[in-house]
């Protein structure tokens, strides 16, 4: 559910109640200013967060190359065409 920032504070044990079925959004001026969620949900985020700390690219691309094998999954690369390049006309233009 949405809310108003006077209305969750208006029905503030309504608003933690309503936690436990999902997170609640809370806006100031149409524009979310906070999210309400239960903490255990609150607590898997930061411990994501810390084990996240801890990952380098290298190991999160060791990662995705496992499940590129164990999906048996093939990335098609589109061959490689030229473009258009006005610096280097440019300076071919420049250099006569």
């Amino acid at each position: 559910m949405n809310w108003k920032i006077a209305e969750a504070k208006q029905r503030f044990s309504e608003l933690i109640h309503a936690v436990t079925k999902e997170p609640q959004l809370i806006y100031n001026r149409n524009e979310l200013v906070a999210v309400v969620v239960e903490a255990g949900m609150f607590e898997e985020f930061l411990a994501w967060r810390k084990q996240g700390e801890n990952i380098s690219l290298a190991d999160v691309f060791k990662e995705l190359r496992q499940i590129v094998v164990e999906e048996d999954y093939i990335l098609e690369v589109p061959s490689r065409q030229d473009r258009l390049n006005p610096f280097a006309d440019a300076i071919d233009d420049f250099s006569l």
